[in-house]
């Protein structure tokens, strides 16, 4: 069985039941979520030996979040425990034009205060095929992002497949520091995930001829975006996401895999959309996935992009479906029509 690590913060997620706005719910539903968590879980619905690593509070809610891991069958032996509080989010879903909200509530969780000498990574590495990591962790805090470099190193040494999602968040930090910090840790990783803006955020990069906007991305600018990427940090693939959209409730979505010096583009899905947040990483869970599983790249991109389509049609920020399901749409039936 292939064994993956992830590494990130997991959060209370609060949310107004279905799509009411925050100032009129009197009630909040909660799950537990994060970017790499929910990589975590994708990959551990395909069958994959999935770990995360975080640092948690001892008290009930940091028990609640790590008892959102093991229902869904994640490893979370290499859960540090300690520190007062877990990170907090809030999320209000938008419906038509009017655009979801998130508000984070995070500042000094107990991850983002640990030491980096806390994590011993040859230990939590050992036995594994994957690690994987987005811009978020780094930009949680300074020693966060030394954790992340040593995460790394070991797993280079190791002869680790590293995976990373830029995932830039201008809430956490700015681009300037973004650029500095993640260039630092570029070298070191294998495959690099991005959306349609994280690569001008961070690197400065632009796609020619597109407009995220207006919902205008150009496929071969995004072509041009990814070799650039693959010549500066020397990535063996780079993946990224292409959402339109046409409104909160309706995108259309499909994604790019830049490898070997070819371009391989995803069926393109219009979807309805039931709940958005964690789209990203479920295309990340899927990609890594494919990969491990040694899938063509076409295979690959067509498997990920199925699999996050699935996702939207989801409550909460997991993406609980299983590999049957992601390979049945990504062979084309897409009708939805009841399984008996």
């Amino acid at each position: 069985m292939k064994r993956a690590v992830c590494f990130g913060e997991i959060m209370l997620r609060l949310n107004p039941p279905g799509f009411r706005r925050f100032v009129q719910t009197d009630s909040f539903e909660a799950t537990y979520a994060g970017g790499e968590a929910n990589v975590a879980v994708s990959l551990a619905q395909y069958g994959v030996d999935a770990a995360f690593v975080t640092k948690l509070p001892e008290h009930e809610i940091g028990q609640c979040a790590l008892n959102a891991l093991r229902r869904y069958g994640v490893d979370t032996r290499g859960i540090l425990r300690g520190g007062s509080r877990i990170g907090v989010y809030f999320v209000e879903k938008g419906a038509s034009q009017r655009a979801s909200k998130v508000i984070y509530d995070r500042e000094s969780s107990a991850v983002a205060q640990a030491n980096p000498e806390e994590f011993r990574w040859p230990d939590l590495l050992q036995g594994a095929d994957w690690f994987h990591f987005t811009g978020i962790t780094p930009a949680l805090s300074d020693s966060l992002a030394a954790a992340c470099l040593e995460a790394v190193q070991t797993a280079k040494n190791m002869g680790i497949r590293v995976s990373c999602d830029l995932n830039y968040r201008k809430k956490l930090w700015s681009r300037e520091k973004a650029g500095k910090v993640m260039a630092e840790l570029m070298p070191y990783v294998d495959v690099c995930i991005a959306n349609e803006e994280d690569a001008a955020d961070v690197f400065g990069i632009h796609a020619q001829n597109s407009d995220i906007e207006s919902g205008v991305l150009d496929q071969q600018g995004y072509t041009m975006v990814a070799e650039q990427l693959a010549q500066q940090f020397g990535f063996k693939a780079v993946a990224i996401t292409l959402r339109e959209s046409l409104s909160a409730s309706d995108n259309r979505w499909g994604a790019m895999l830049y490898q070997g010096g070819q371009a391989y583009l995803s069926r393109k899905y219009t979807m309805h959309i039931v709940d958005r947040v964690g789209g990203g990483d479920s295309f990340g869970g899927g990609l890594i996935y494919a990969l491990l599983m040694d899938y063509a790249p076409q295979e690959a991109v067509d498997f990920a992009v199925a699999a996050s389509c699935l996702k939207h049609s989801i409550e909460g920020d997991y993406n609980l479906i299983t590999r049957q399901e992601a390979a049945h749409l990504a062979a084309g039936d897409a009708s939805g029509r009841v399984q008996r």
